[in-house]
């Protein structure tokens, strides 16, 4: 018996989730994937084998080749959570870390990185307040998911 496949994802809210025959749990640098060798939460192995490299978010649906389905998950990781006095400070820090290209989850009132102890001082040199925590990291894709993922300028 050959190794099941996931031969296509489905964006969150966009598949049949009653379809879920298992779920795999992944950190951020797994979910950036065409073709890997996945383990679902059950134990059971299956193929992923996407047609291009796709950024696969919680609640994404992974369509299996012979109908089922597996639902993606975040796994809990270690992050930083970002919190300012208020809006203006938060936006401006944002700024700072999108200078540094660096993946930002935009929550309610704080922001969410991957722990990082040199961004951590930056960010508290410039008046932000970091909490350390594990917790699933879900950044933003960019306005530019899918397409070519040059930053159009020089470093």
């Amino acid at each position: 018996m050959s190794m099941r496949r996931a031969i296509a994802a489905h964006k969150g809210g966009h598949w049949p989730e009653e379809a879920a025959i298992d779920r795999v749990t992944l950190a951020f640098v797994d979910r950036h994937r065409r073709r890997l060798r996945l383990v679902a939460d059950s134990g059971t192995p299956f193929l992923l084998d996407l047609p291009r490299v796709q950024h696969l978010a919680d609640g994404d649906g992974l369509e299996l080749d012979d109908g089922g389905y597996v639902r993606v998950c975040s796994a809990a990781e270690r992050v930083l959570e970002i919190e300012a006095d208020g809006p203006t400070d938060l936006l401006r820090l944002a700024w700072h870390l999108g200078n540094r290209h660096l993946p930002v989850q935009a929550l309610e009132g704080r922001l969410r990185i991957r722990d990082d102890h040199v961004i951590a001082e930056m960010v508290e040199g410039l008046g932000g307040r970091v909490t350390r925590l594990s917790a699933p990291f879900d950044p933003e894709t960019g306005a530019y998911a899918g397409a070519d993922q040059g930053h159009g300028h020089e470093h």
